[in-house]
């Protein structure tokens, strides 16, 4: 595979320094990402740059996975119109762990290949580097003048920013073009890869490399991914979409996949999957034939979940979809762990009952009227249920003196009303 070949169909590459393409083609080359370790997990934000150090190391060359450490401690301009959060030790410790965790899913570290992925972390070779050795070391190399030139500097300068630009952050595209020197001398780096907007950190490094040793090196990156209607990707009503099933379980991180626009998911699966483009062209047409059967979301959603969470958890997260639409069971129901039961049925009325009361079972039709008002009234309720319109956790009401006791609560505190194929009540025994 050509990795230059592979990330042009895909759609994933926005710069590239002259002479990439070629060194690429002589030799195995090393090349490293920089990782900003502000939380203890990845969210799909960052999956545009993993997903390029998966392609380069599928092609045959090494992947280095930088984690700023040290970069992190002081928050890097680029884009942002607020300096960030500085974090201590401990936090970038835990941080770093729970990242590299992540990380394996895409990248192989673990065997003896010789492209064997490595993390790296610049606090190990920052902590111990003196002001006054760096600006000996670094500062004598690069001017004032290159540095104001930047965009990131820039337009914080130009009233971006409502405080201005610390010099914590002016200096922080010498620490990243540190990184690139370090690796260089080190590691035998020569490429780096990153975002559209860290485009000027990654020429303050070669800069910084051509003028300190005179190495080859290069640049690639790759577009800030965008949504078809102009708003942000990955962000949610609630926030950040994770990949740390704590903070997005896997149902709501499929159906951020499979809720994508039509446009969207014809981008987002050559970027995010590792499908051939024959595959991909395929579901395009299949998609343009019958859009409908939206097969582009289907297998976005499938790929992208199963690579980050697990096969497992995509089959939860199917099964909980077709739970609102679909015809299923009381079966289904209690597969769902109590969090995905209430994403399901998040927005549905809810309606407290007495935990107590219903354990010495109450007939149905006082339930769903007098104690919770599901229904109008009692003989509009019998009716539902005649016409066999009225369902409990899935199951068909036929008899309107059914007596309901705490046998039938999921997850030991849940029932489930239906009026019809749509119209769901959540009871909550307490």
């Amino acid at each position: 595979m050509n990795f230059i070949e592979e990330l042009t169909w895909r759609g994933m590459i926005h710069q590239m320094m002259p002479g990439t393409e070629e060194l690429l083609a002589k030799e195995q080359v090393t090349a490293y990402l920089g990782i900003d370790p502000t939380a203890d997990s990845l969210h799909i934000g960052h999956l545009c740059g993993v997903m390029m150090l998966r392609h380069f190391q599928r092609c045959g060359h090494k992947p280095l996975a930088l984690i700023g450490g040290a970069t992190g401690m002081i928050g890097d301009p680029s884009g942002k119109s607020q300096e960030r959060n500085l974090l201590d030790e401990e936090t970038l410790r835990h941080n770093v762990a729970c990242i590299k965790k992540q990380l394996s899913k895409f990248l192989d570290f673990d065997s003896d290949a010789p492209n064997r992925a490595e993390l790296v972390n610049n606090y190990d070779w920052m902590k111990d580097f003196t002001f006054l050795d760096f600006a000996r070391e670094v500062g004598k190399h690069i001017t004032v003048n290159y540095m104001m030139a930047k965009d990131s500097v820039q337009k914080r300068l130009n009233g971006e920013a409502r405080d201005g630009l610390s010099f914590t952050e002016f200096t922080y595209q010498l620490l990243q073009g540190y990184d690139f020197l370090y690796l260089n001398e080190h590691k035998n780096c020569k490429l780096q890869l990153g975002g559209a907007d860290q485009w000027g950190n990654i020429t303050t490094g070669s800069e910084l490399i051509r003028r300190t040793n005179g190495n080859e090196c290069f640049a690639l990156t790759c577009p800030l991914v965008t949504k078809a209607d102009g708003g942000k990707f990955g962000k949610t009503e609630s926030g950040n979409v994770w990949l740390d099933p704590a903070r997005t379980s896997p149902y709501q991180f499929y159906q951020f996949w499979i809720n994508t626009s039509d446009a969207d998911a014809e981008k987002y699966i050559k970027i995010f999957t590792t499908l051939t483009k024959e595959e991909v062209d395929e579901l395009v047409a299949e998609q343009a034939k019958d859009p409908g059967l939206r097969p582009l979301q289907k297998r976005l959603a499938k790929e992208v979940t199963i690579m980050v969470h697990s096969e497992a958890d995509y089959n939860m997260a199917v099964e909980a979809s077709g739970i609102l639409f679909g015809k299923s069971t009381k079966d289904n129901l209690l597969k769902l762990d109590e969090r995905t039961f209430l994403e399901v049925f998040a927005g549905v009325p809810t309606y407290e009952i007495s935990k107590a009361e219903l354990a010495g079972g109450i007939g149905v039709l006082d339930l769903l009227t007098d104690k919770a008002p599901v229904f109008p009234s009692k003989g509009d309720l019998r009716r539902n249920i005649q016409g066999g319109g009225v369902s409990i956790d899935k199951e068909k009401v036929t008899d309107p003196n059914l007596v309901v006791n705490d046998s039938f609560l999921l997850n030991g505190k849940y029932l489930l009303a239906q009026k019809g194929k749509k119209d769901y009540s959540l009871l909550i025994a307490k």
